[in-house]
C-alpha cells in the first residue's frame, strides 16, 4: 500500500514538473523540490524510520487534491499541443521554401545555360561575319586579277594573230626555198607573263643542227626545241640554255632534285631518259651525233647544298659511236673549280651496271669510269650531300661526286648540268 501511494506521489510530481518546464517556471520547480526535501509541505507529512535490515521506511499521508490544480496541467498540455501544431506548420513552410529555392536555383541554371548559348551563337556569328569579310576581300582581289588577266589575254590574242600572219608568210617562203622545215619551237611551261607578252619570233632559215643555230636564228629564250644533227640523224628534242654565259648551249645532262633515277642500263643511256625540264640524260647516241658535227666546248655547272656555285669549262668535247662504246674525248680545262674530270676520265669508254664494269655496279650509274672515278655526275642523289659507306652500305662511293669540291668521294652535290656548244660560238646582241 505504501508503495502504491509512493508511486502516485511520484506521478503527481512528474506531471507538475512537466507543467512548470513547459511554462518555463524553473524557479517554482526548485522551490517544490526544496520543500519536499527540507520539511513539512502542504501535501502531507513524511518521516524516516530505520528498519531492522537497515532500510528506510517512508510513510506519507497524501493531502486531498483540489480541483483547481488539474486545469493548470490541462492548460499546459493545450499550449504544448498548440506549439507542436505551430512547429509542424513551420516545418511545412520551411519545406515549401526549400522547394521554392530549388526551383529558383534550377531556373537560374537554365538562364545561365541560355546566356552561354547566346554568347556562343554571338561568337559564331562574329566568326562567320569575319569569314564573309575575308571571302569578300578575296573575291574582290580575284575580280581585279580576272580583269587584269582578261586584258592580258586580249593583248595575247592580238599578238598571236600578228604572229600567225608572220608565221604563215614564213612557212610559205620556206616552202619555196631549198632546205627543210621542222617544228623547232616548243613553248616552255615556265614562261613569265612578260615573255608571253613580248616573245621573240624565231626566224627559221634552215634546219637547226643544235641550240647555237637556233640562237643564231633569233631565238633568245631558254626552252625545249627540235634540232636535226647534220649527220643525217632523225630530229631530236633538246633543252636549249639561252642564258648561261651568252646562251646557245645544248644541255646533255641535268640533276637538280633527285626526281629521276640514274641507275639505268646500257640501252637506256644510249637512247636517253628523263624530263627535259627537270632531270634527264639526253642519250649517248644523240650526244655522239651532236658533238661530231664540229669542235664543241663542254661546260659543267656545279652547285652544293650551301648554294655555292662553280663551273668547269673544256675547249674540246666529243664522244665516239656505240662501236667504240662512246669513248670520251675532253681537253682544255678552265673554270672556277679544280678539274676532276678530263685528267682522269679522258679517252675512257662509257659503261653501265649491266656491262660487267665493277665500277658501274658499285656507283649505280652510267659514266666514263676508270678505277673508278674522280667525277661521277650520274651517281645516286643524296639529299643533304653527306653520306658514308657505313650509313648507306655501298661497296664504295656512289654519290654525285666532284672530288676536288671537298677533296672527298663522300660529298654529293645538289645540282649539276652538262651542256655543249660550238667552240667558235660568239654571242650576238640582236638576231
Amino acid at each position: 500500500m505504501v508503495l502504491i501511494v509512493l508511486l502516485q506521489v511520484c506521478r503527481v510530481l512528474a506531471l507538475c514538473i512537466m507543467c512548470f518546464l513547459v511554462k518555463g517556471n524553473y524557479t517554482d520547480l526548485q522551490q517544490v523540490t526544496h520543500r519536499i526535501s527540507g520539511g513539512p509541505i502542504d501535501c502531507g507529512e513524511y518521516s524516516n524510520l530505520v528498519m531492522p535490515n537497515g532500510l528506510c521506511r517512508l510513510e506519507a499521508i497524501l493531502p486531498q487534491l483540489e480541483e483547481h490544480q488539474c486545469p493548470e496541467m490541462l492548460r499546459c498540455t493545450d499550449q504544448v499541443s498548440f506549439w507542436m501544431h505551430e512547429n509542424e506548420e513551420s516545418k511545412q513552410q520551411i519545406l515549401f521554401l526549400k522547394e521554392t529555392v530549388s526551383e529558383l536555383q534550377e531556373e537560374l541554371r537554365n538562364h545561365r545555360h541560355r546566356v552561354k548559348v547566346l554568347e556562343l551563337q554571338n561568337e559564331e556569328k562574329n566568326r562567320f561575319n569575319s569569314s564573309l569579310e575575308r571571302r569578300m576581300q578575296e573575291l574582290k582581289r580575284r575580280h581585279v586579277d580576272a580583269g587584269t588577266l582578261l586584258h592580258l589575254q586580249g593583248s595575247l590574242i592580238f599578238i598571236m594573230q600578228a604572229q600567225l600572219r608572220n608565221l604563215s608568210i614564213l612557212v610559205e617562203n620556206t616552202r619555196r626555198s631549198p632546205g627543210c622545215m621542222v617544228n623547232i619551237v616548243h613553248s616552255s611551261p615556265l614562261l613569265s607573263a612578260q615573255e608571253v607578252l613580248y616573245p621573240e619570233v624565231p626566224h627559221v632559215r634552215n634546219c637547226p643542227v643544235d641550240c647555237a643555230s637556233i640562237y643564231y636564228n633569233g631565238v633568245r629564250r631558254s626552252g625545249v626545241y627540235t634540232v636535226v644533227p647534220s649527220m643525217g640523224a632523225m630530229p631530236v628534242e633538246v633543252f636549249c640554255d639561252m642564258d648561261t654565259a651568252g646562251g646557245g648551249w645544248t644541255v646533255i645532262q641535268r640533276r637538280q632534285d633527285g626526281s629521276e633515277r640514274f641507275d639505268r642500263m646500257w640501252q637506256e643511256y644510249k637512247e636517253g631518259f628523263g624530263d627535259l625540264y627537270t632531270e634527264f640524260w639526253l642519250g649517248n647516241e644523240h650526244i655522239h651525233q651532236l658533238s661530231s658535227q664540229a669542235q664543241y666546248s663542254l661546260r659543267i655547272e656545279l652547285e652544293d647544298w650551301s648554294s655555292k656555285h662553280k663551273h668547269a669549262l673544256y675547249d674540246s668535247f666529243s664522244i665516239e659511236g656505240e662501236t667504240n662504246r662512246y669513248r670520251l674525248h675532253v681537253t682544255g680545262f678552265s673554270g672556277t673549280v679544280e678539274d676532276s674530270f678530263s685528267w682522269y676520265h679522258d679517252k675512257k669508254s662509257f659503261s653501265t651496271p649491266d656491262t660487267g664494269n665493277i665500277c658501274a655496279e658499285i656507283s649505280h650509274g652510267g659514266w666514263w669510269y676508270h678505277q673508278c672515278f674522280f667525277a661521277n655526275l650520274n651517281g645516286i642523289y643524296y639529299t643533304g650531300g653527306q653520306y658514308s659507306p657505313r650509313g648507306k652500305r655501298p661497296l664504295g662511293p656512289d654519290g654525285i661526286v666532284w672530288y676536288a669540291w671537298k677533296d672527298s668521294d663522300y660529298y654529293s652535290l645538289r645540282k649539276v648540268s652538262m651542256m655543249i656548244r660550238p667552240h667558235t660560238f660568239r654571242p650576238r646582241l640582236s638576231p
